[in-house]
């Protein structure tokens, strides 16, 4: 047995979200049916070097599969300028449940980025309308591009409005998906007006305001993912039909958790958890509901989930390095 190790690109070109959103959907729900575990995120705080490293192991039974891994992640805030290295870098191991051969090591940044993509795309098909056809991106970063990629492929998407400070971002963006939808530049009033908004910055104060949103536009606040950060507007979020991943991870570092720890919105905001729509204890988009915001902080079930369709392909497909990791070769 050898183990296969998995670069970006072999991530990347495994990763098909035809596959990878339902495998993340029935992650969801078996988190929600009790079949998974995932501990809480282990920190290792390294402040002398304004950095730390974070530990997300998970195990889920999807009933037709199951899987086992952990990803090793960090965020090092010196790195670009100090080491030319990205701040933040994953690492995913993938091992057999039955008796945990690692039967991959792939890269967690590539894998981090699109499921994060499939997870949009999730609450996307729950919590949009049914006919919706544009889409509004604040924040043109690496992962605007799978939040489009991911949602297109549960919505017909025509229409793609993207707004961000940074120009030359925006450009590489247009660019490279000009050739199959109407996409422009537009300011965040333009995004948010869209059917669909997935918010993907960093900021700590808010950017979108309640009069700028659509009212029946689905917002996926993706960008909180750290304990102060924050990018809709209070008024928006209680006005809104908000539906979280899990609860202990979006009260502390999830869109909610500012709101949330101030005591301006508690519980009795929160309509649910995405897994009890997808197992049928909750009803995803009604007739009734106008904004809706899914309020997402990335679960490691998202990653075994994804790592699960990767590997599968890959192995199908004689994709990446196969090497004797544990030196069992005759």
């Amino acid at each position: 047995m050898e183990t296969l190790l998995l670069n970006s690109d072999e991530v990347h070109e495994n990763a098909e979200m035809a596959e990878l959103v339902p495998a993340v959907e029935e992650a969801f729900a078996a988190y929600e049916r009790g079949d998974a575990q995932m501990p809480p995120k282990s920190y290792i705080d390294l402040p002398e070097y304004n950095g730390d490293f974070r530990s997300m192991p998970a195990y889920l039974d999807a009933g037709d599969w199951d899987a086992a891994g952990v990803k090793w992640v960090n965020v090092h805030t010196d790195n670009e300028d100090e080491y030319d290295l990205p701040t933040v870098m994953g690492t995913m191991i993938y091992s057999d449940p039955r008796n945990a051969f690692p039967l991959a090591i792939l890269d967690g940044t590539e894998l981090t980025m699109k499921r994060t993509g499939a997870a949009a795309a999730v609450a996307t098909d729950h919590l949009a309308v049914a006919d919706a056809s544009s889409l509004g991106i604040v924040g043109a970063g690496v992962q605007a591009y799978t939040q489009l990629e991911a949602i297109a492929s549960v919505r017909n998407i025509e229409e793609v409005v993207v707004s961000d400070l940074d120009e030359e971002r925006v450009a590489r963006f247009i660019d490279a998906f000009e050739d199959r939808f109407a996409v422009r530049a537009g300011s965040i009033a333009e995004a948010a007006a869209c059917d669909v908004l997935s918010t993907v910055t960093p900021v700590e104060d808010p950017i979108v305001p309640r009069d700028a949103v659509g009212e029946h536009t689905h917002v996926n606040a993706m960008g909180a993912d750290a304990e102060g950060k924050h990018e809709l507007a209070d008024d928006l979020l209680l006005d809104a039909k908000i539906v979280i991943d899990d609860h202990a991870q979006t009260t502390h570092s999830g869109e909610i958790n500012v709101p949330y720890a101030a005591g301006v919105l508690t519980d009795a905001d929160i309509y649910g958890e995405i897994g009890e729509i997808l197992v049928g204890d909750r009803a995803g988009r009604t007739d009734a509901d106008g904004i809706t915001v899914f309020d997402s902080t990335g679960l490691a079930i998202q990653d075994v989930a994804a790592a699960h369709v990767v590997y599968e392909h890959a192995n199908e497909r004689d994709n990446g390095y196969p090497f004797d990791l544990l030196g069992l070769a005759d």
